[in-house]
């Protein structure tokens, strides 16, 4: 049985005709975005005024089309056992050469590989492009005699990320708008619930890539609201990318390096909020963001019907929910999109967004997104976002209170530290934060990149999480109790990693 039907499957190439990328039909979030397919006959498009239709089978090497990625080679094959094909028009499952996706494809969105093969090197030159290509040709020789059916070698990242469908957008290039090399750079993904009698949750493929330096920022004029350790990263990126926008922080001293970028300042929440279309924050509790918007010359001020904020601050879902329903009861639309990261992947545009709430809010804020992150998730219902993030934090708090008690039990028992580290690096808890959090240690050097009093407010509030649903969190408790002593010990400002020092003292 092939992926997307009984039998062959006759399509039509894409139009080549001038005209704007769209979206296609509505996406069980009920937004413009990724789409499902539906049972319907085979479509077929005018190609220089004639129709053509090709015939498509399992096993074909193909052109597919996802998202804003160019036309990418790949081979249709049988989707994994656990993978359930989505309802809608016909479409093929395929995974792509010298990438880690694969994808559920419409019909429409695919082309014959060697047919179309001169036509999409013409028109795309980029280096993982050709990458790409060369792994066709070098799958192509090893099959060449064979009767064997040959299979791209498949990233576990993959196999472990894709749960559930992933659908593309149509695709028709203009002559102003060449097609540019995909880069791993930015993926941003739909969460919704497609399987709602299993209560199972599916990600499907919603926006794609862009490579740093060559984003379309958008032209909303944006707003931003703190400037600490996050937030500084974050606006220097929209700048980078060329997005206008208007800064505000408590501490005024703290925008000047930003106007000197070319931002404009704003004198007060409201009114940053009343001259901007989307108006970001990133503040650093649930009373501070309380205060930004409820407070006097606030957010809430300078909300009128058609103003958009943002939430980036982690904080409960109480608060969120609280703040999102002011925001909309004035006519705003609201998105909560907490960030997991660090001061280091703030400045590198490389955070990990998670949003919920307003899902066109999320469409329209796709430039800003791939400006400060590489990442983004949409969760569906504001107060997703914050409990997810608190989840993430508090597995992240945890594991760093662990480090510090193993480094100094392996001091206390004569064991050298930094043979400790080695050895983690070579073993399978091996990663970027664990070597720079010992580094932090073994050098004595706490300056924060993470401020250990926002990580131990974290545990906090995802303590509280686990007693509103009666869940047990243990390991997070102890770990608090660790927090709680290294800010006795006047470590608050200082980066999470001096949690080590709650141990030697």
């Amino acid at each position: 049985m092939i992926p997307g039907g009984r039998g062959d499957v006759r399509v039509a190439a894409w139009p080549v005709t001038a005209g704007p990328r769209h979206v296609v039909g509505p996406t069980p979030m009920g937004g413009a975005g990724a789409t499902c397919c539906s049972r319907r006959p085979v479509r077929r498009r005018w190609l220089g005024g004639k129709m053509a239709a090709v015939s498509l089978r399992l096993g074909d090497l193909v052109w597919g089309k996802l998202g804003r990625y160019p036309p990418w080679p790949g081979k249709i094959v049988n989707p994994p056992k656990d993978l359930k094909k989505p309802r809608g028009k016909k479409c093929f499952f395929v995974k792509f050469f010298g990438t880690e996706d694969h994808a559920w494809i419409k019909v429409e969105q695919l082309k014959p590989y060697h047919a179309h093969k001169e036509e999409m090197i013409k028109i795309n030159k980029g280096k993982r492009f050709q990458q790409a290509v060369d792994a066709v040709e070098e799958f192509l020789r090893r099959a060449k005699g064979k009767d064997q059916d040959l299979t791209i070698p498949e990233s576990s990242t993959v196999k472990g990320m894709m749960a559930g469908p992933m659908a593309a957008f149509k695709w028709q290039p203009t002559a102003s708008e060449p097609v540019k090399d995909a880069d791993p750079h930015f993926h941003h993904f739909l969460l919704s619930q497609t399987e709602k009698e299993t209560g199972s949750t599916s990600i499907q493929a919603a926006d794609s890539t862009a490579v740093n330096g060559s984003i379309t920022p958008t032209d909303k004029k944006i707003g931003f609201l703190g400037l600490g350790l996050m937030g500084s990263g974050i606006v220097s990126n929209l700048l980078k990318m060329g997005h206008t926008v208007t800064v505000w922080n408590r501490t005024a001293e703290k925008c000047d390096l930003f106007i000197q970028e070319g931002a404009r300042l704003g004198r007060t929440p409201a009114e940053v909020v009343s001259t901007c279309d989307i108006t970001f924050a990133c503040v650093s509790d649930p009373k501070a963001a309380k205060d930004l918007v409820l407070g006097p010359s606030g957010v809430l001020q300078g909300i009128r019907p058609g103003k958009c904020y943002v939430d980036m601050s982690t904080v409960d879902a109480d608060t969120v929910t609280e703040l999102a329903q002011v925001i909309v009861s004035r006519g705003g639309r609201f998105l909560e999109a907490p960030v997991s990261g660090n001061q280091q992947l703030s400045n590198d545009g490389m955070l990990v967004i998670l949003a919920a709430g307003d899902r066109g809010l999320y469409e329209d804020c796709s430039s800003c997104f791939q400006a400060m992150g590489k990442t983004s998730f949409f969760l569906g219902e504001v107060g997703n976002a914050a409990k997810m993030m608190l989840i993430v934090n508090m597995v992240q708090g945890s594991f760093m209170a662990t480090i510090a008690e193993g480094l100094t039990l392996a001091q206390v028992t004569g064991q050298s530290q930094q043979t400790l580290l080695d050895i983690l690096n070579q073993g399978q808890l091996a990663s970027i934060f664990l070597d720079q959090k010992c580094q932090n240690i073994l050098q004595g050097n706490f300056k924060p990149d993470f401020y250990l009093k926002y990580i131990q407010k974290d545990l906090r509030l995802a303590i509280a999480l686990g007693d509103a649903v009666n869940h047990p969190t243990p390991m997070a408790a102890a770990a608090n109790e660790v927090y709680k002593r290294a800010k006795a010990l006047d470590q608050s400002d200082n980066d999470m990693s001096a949690v080590y020092r709650a141990y030697i003292h």
